[in-house]
Order: C-alpha cells, then sequence, then structure tokens
C-alpha cells in the first residue's frame, strides 16, 4: 500500500498556516495535542506512543527535529533517516494529522506559535524539563506525560544492528 502523496502533503504546512489552522479548530471547540521528538527508526513504541497522545484531543501535531538538531542532540551518525523520509513515514501514520520540522534543539518556538492545549511528552520526562510546559499550563492547557514501553528503543534498536555479526 502507497501512501497518498497528496494526504501527505496535507500534513505538512508551514508554522504560520498551521498555527492559522488550529485556530480555527480551537474557535470550534476542537482540543489540539502536540508532542515532538526525533522519531528516527520508527518503532512499535512511537507508534503506540502516538496513538495514546491522539486521544487526547481533536488532533495530533508533532514537531520534528531537523537532521541538524537531531545529530547534536543524538550524535555523530543520527538521523539514521533523513528529516524528508521521517516526515514521510510520521505523515502516513493515521494518529498524526500535522508534522511540522524545527530546526533549534527544543520546539519551543513552535509551541509558543502553536499554542497546544495539551503538550505531551514520554514519561520519562521529568515534569520541569518539559520544554513549553510553562507556556501551555499559563494558557490554561494541561502536559501529560505518557509511559513508555521500555522495550522500544531507537538507540538499543542502532546498536543491535551495529553490533549483529556479519555473514561470512
Amino acid at each position: 500500500m502507497r501512501a497518498d502523496p497528496a494526504a501527505l502533503r496535507r500534513k505538512r504546512l508551514a508554522p504560520a498556516a498551521l498555527a492559522r489552522r488550529l485556530a480555527a479548530v480551537r474557535r470550534r471547540g476542537g482540543r489540539v495535542v502536540f508532542t515532538n521528538g526525533c522519531f528516527d527508526l520508527l518503532h512499535a513504541g512511537h507508534v503506540r506512543f502516538l496513538e495514546r497522545a491522539r486521544r487526547l484531543g481533536d488532533l495530533l501535531v508533532v514537531g520534528l527535529n531537523s537532521d541538524a538538531s537531531v545529530r547534536r542532540l543524538k550524535g555523530w551518525g543520527r538521523p539514521v533517516l533523513p528529516l524528508a523520509e521521517r516526515l514521510t513515514v510520521l505523515g502516513g501514520l493515521s494518529a498524526v494529522d500535522y508534522v511540522v520540522p524545527f530546526g533549534g534543539d527544543t520546539p519551543i518556538e513552535l509551541i509558543r506559535l502553536l499554542r497546544p492545549d495539551v503538550l505531551v511528552k514520554g514519561a520519562d520526562w521529568a515534569p520541569g524539563r518539559i520544554v513549553g510546559r510553562s507556556e501551555v499550563l499559563a494558557s490554561g492547557g494541561r502536559v501529560r506525560r505518557l509511559p513508555m514501553q521500555s522495550a522500544f528503543s531507537t538507540s538499543r534498536i542502532i546498536r543491535r544492528i551495529r553490533s549483529a555479526p556479519r555473514q561470512p
């Protein structure tokens, strides 16, 4: 099954256009959920997390770290998949309504612009370290920490691939 290129394009709006779309959703009483991450080598843990996040509101926006941002945060050799591929993979998920890349190490500017009603991060994030927390709470929103699937880790998958024995 191929991803519909037009549907994928509809999920990728420029930040200002997305902010206008989200404002219209809120005027109709809708709740906007936002999460962010590198989402390099998307795995089942990511998919389950995004599905749970989506259920917290009427639409889910995923902020996606740029390639340069992932390199600064994760180090040499990352991301494994370039931004264009990560955008396509995330955009192909039914739980994701919009995906928007950001170039900084944090999505704070994106959060300030989009003003989500619910900010979601994994439970491995201490509440005081969640970027955008104070902004979302100050505007009457909520911050939710969702349980992580400990069996899944992109870094662990990469280590397993790199250490796999080679065929003679």
